[in-house]
């Protein structure tokens, strides 16, 4: 009599276990199963789509722009995105507000490795959203990122993602040494933590762009719990000049920045950017002194989720400040920088 119960008890594991796998992101190759054939899926691959997701939030403009991809092609490519994501159970249409609270209920948080930092964020650095990072040089923004290099592969009673950092480089400051000195703090073995650390230095802004095709192949073999761009204006500095080009730099910007969002909503990721300051010289500057802001305008302020800003305190000490954010109050933390990465301030 126990043996149909048992078989009955392994069926249900069995849903339960299929339903995990349909949670996404799907590789691309499964629209092959839908009539694509796998010619022009290996064609999308290359040109940067390696999800369905992708296929299914790009817009029709870009599926266009694809090599020897037809509008015949394009129509049918979008109708099997959207079907395939829709019979997935993941739908492109309304959903209530409880099931979008469910789901939020799962973000994971990457703890900063500063308590007090972290009670201002409510547990960390959010997963599936950008968090930016401005502040002047010295203000400990590099730091930060070493430090989430490391906390991201931390188990999740930890306050760690379980999975594997991206580190896109433009001003040539990542340094291995401070992940191992940071590991040995954690516990961690150090030759583990530089080996899940993916590391891509920019050296112009198109390059920086197309490092994020790489990275999107990447994240579909591998669970990657935090992706860094540090700095993610700074190229932008050197290659628009003047006013006359300023425009074309907006645009560039916002593209960059909506391919970064594109890949913290498909796989779920971390990402943060710092970005460099400018000093606002006017005439208010002669009695207040130079007013410091973030460069890269509105487009920079919008593209990001929560929007901190970092400043030099005494010594090693530097405090942080919550600027903007859809669900953070405004508020301050001081932390500290030492050999270990990012800690709490020692009074």
């Amino acid at each position: 009599m126990e043996e149909p119960h048992q078989k009955r008890q392994k069926t249900r594991e069995e849903e339960e276990h299929a339903e995990e796998i349909q949670h996404g992101p799907f590789p691309i190759e499964q629209l092959q199963a839908s009539g694509i054939a796998s010619l022009d899926v290996k064609k999308l691959k290359d040109a940067g789509l390696c999800t369905v997701e992708s296929v299914a939030y790009a817009p029709r403009k870009e599926l266009l722009q694809v090599k020897g991809i037809s509008d015949a092609k394009v129509d049918k490519i979008i109708e099997a995105g959207m079907s395939f994501k829709s019979s997935k159970l993941v739908p492109l249409g309304f959903t209530s507000a409880s099931q979008l609270h469910a789901q939020r209920l799962e973000i994971i948080q990457i703890t900063s490795g500063s308590q007090e930092l972290d009670k201002i964020l409510e547990g960390g650095i959010e997963t599936g959203s950008i968090t930016e990072i401005y502040g002047e040089f010295r203000s400990g923004k590099t730091q930060l990122c070493h430090t989430l290099c490391v906390t991201c592969q931390l188990p999740l009673d930890q306050g760690g993602g379980e999975g594997k950092a991206l580190y896109i480089d433009a001003e040539g400051t990542f340094r291995p040494q401070r992940l191992l000195q940071i590991a040995d703090r954690f516990g961690l073995n150090g030759a583990d933590v530089l080996e899940n650390v993916a590391y891509a230095r920019a050296y112009n802004t198109d390059h920086q762009s197309r490092l994020l095709l790489e990275a999107a192949s990447m994240m579909v073999d591998a669970r990657f719990a935090l992706m860094i761009v540090d700095s993610a204006t700074a190229l932008y500095r050197t290659d628009f000049s003047g006013r006359g080009e300023l425009s074309a730099r907006q645009m560039h910007l916002a593209k960059f920045l909506r391919s970064l969002q594109k890949l913290a909503d498909e796989f779920g990721v971390a990402v943060v950017v710092t970005n460099q300051v400018v000093a606002q010289v006017d005439g208010s500057a002669i009695f207040a002194g130079p007013q410091i802001k973030p460069i890269g305008g509105n487009i920079m302020a919008h593209a990001s989720t929560t929007r901190l800003a970092l400043r030099k305190g005494r010594a090693e000490e530097r405090i942080c400040k919550v600027i903007s954010s859809p669900c953070l109050a405004e508020a301050e933390a001081r932390f500290q920088i030492s050999a270990e990465g990012v800690t709490d301030v020692k009074d």
